[in-house]
């Protein structure tokens, strides 16, 4: 199956067909996303508001990462139908806007809330006694509020760029019209650089140095600093994979179809270009799942709430015994 679509060079026109064979990923993998990230954050949300007493600054930036995970979760329904449906938007076009600036408010506030998760670690691991006065709850509740208020600002361009667009069909667009284009492409660059690039290079470092750190031999011997390398380690793991399975390619990829709008290249190319970004998108998505197993694998107050939720008072008195062994 194919479509038609018309690709400007330099004022002149052509037409190519894309293939429309990826039809069902998108739907089928959001679908995945809804339900298992829904659960997910519901979960590690109830956790962190109901049973536990103290936040640390690692804790306050994981529930601001769920609730920017749940917000983008609850579009996903719409988005479904929509692409269930070959693309034919049946909603208003201020509600296909906001969806757009959910997906990119999550997209990004989820990089920024990742880059200090990681500067926190790196601080804390690194400079461990300087830390005991840079690192508190206070400091990271003031930063995650700075974070959304930087997110929302920059992305609020997304409410003007959205747009419904109308041939055969309503297209709610992911970046906007033809006559925009070149403005929102300037916009694009800059936030790419500004909200992925720089914190992607800054995780790169912080994680370096403290693998770098963490290599060094311990003056503090035995099984707990061993633990703590090892749950550093998987921490470390686990951020990388989620750049580089959920936001690097969508990056490059979206970049490739932005560049392929104003180059000169064959209709084949373009239309291995166009599935590649949509392959990166559905991988994008999968962010919202992978957030809160990051959560688990970092939190010990975490782990040991779960178990509390199914069990009586007498073994939560259990396991308050427990954790001071």
């Amino acid at each position: 199956m194919a479509t038609a679509n018309m690709s400007s060079y330099n004022g002149s026109k052509i037409k190519c067909n894309f293939t429309e064979d990826f039809n069902l990923l998108l739907p089928v993998t959001y679908s995945v996303v809804l339900v298992v990230g829904l659960l997910l954050n519901l979960t590690a949300m109830y956790v962190i508001v109901f049973r536990l007493k103290h936040w640390s600054p690692n804790t306050i930036y994981m529930i601001n990462l769920t609730v920017c995970d749940t917000l983008y979760i609850l579009t996903l329904p719409f988005l479904i139908y929509y692409h269930a449906t070959k693309k034919d938007w049946p909603f208003t076009e201020p509600f296909c806007k906001l969806i757009r600036f959910l997906f990119y408010t999550n997209l990004y506030g989820s990089i920024l809330f990742l880059t200090c998760i990681n500067v926190h670690r790196f601080i804390v691991i690194c400079y461990p006694v300087r830390s005991l006065g840079w690192v508190n709850p206070r400091r990271a509740r003031y930063v995650s509020v700075l974070v959304w208020v930087v997110v929302l600002i920059f992305q609020a361009p997304v409410l003007y760029f959205s747009r419904i667009k109308t041939d055969n069909r309503h297209s709610c667009t992911d970046t906007t019209t033809e006559d925009l284009f070149e403005n929102f492409l300037q916009y694009s660059s800059v936030i790419s650089v500004i909200f992925f690039l720089i914190p992607f290079v800054l995780v790169i470092v912080c994680n370096s140095l403290i693998v770098n750190k963490l290599i060094q031999p311990s003056r503090v011997g035995g099984a707990i600093s061993q633990r703590s390398r090892q749950k550093s380690v998987k921490m470390i793991a686990i951020v990388m994979l989620v750049f580089i399975i959920c936001f690097v390619p969508f990056h490059f990829t979206r970049s490739l179809n932005y560049i392929f709008r104003f180059v000169k290249v064959s209709c084949k190319l373009r239309d291995g270009s166009k599935i590649a970004y949509k392959i990166s998108r559905a991988l994008a998505s999968i962010n919202s799942c992978t957030d809160p197993i990051l959560y688990f694998m970092a939190g010990q107050g975490f782990r040991h709430s779960l178990p509390k939720m199914k069990k009586d008072q007498k073994t939560e008195d259990y396991m308050c015994v427990s954790s001071s062994d």
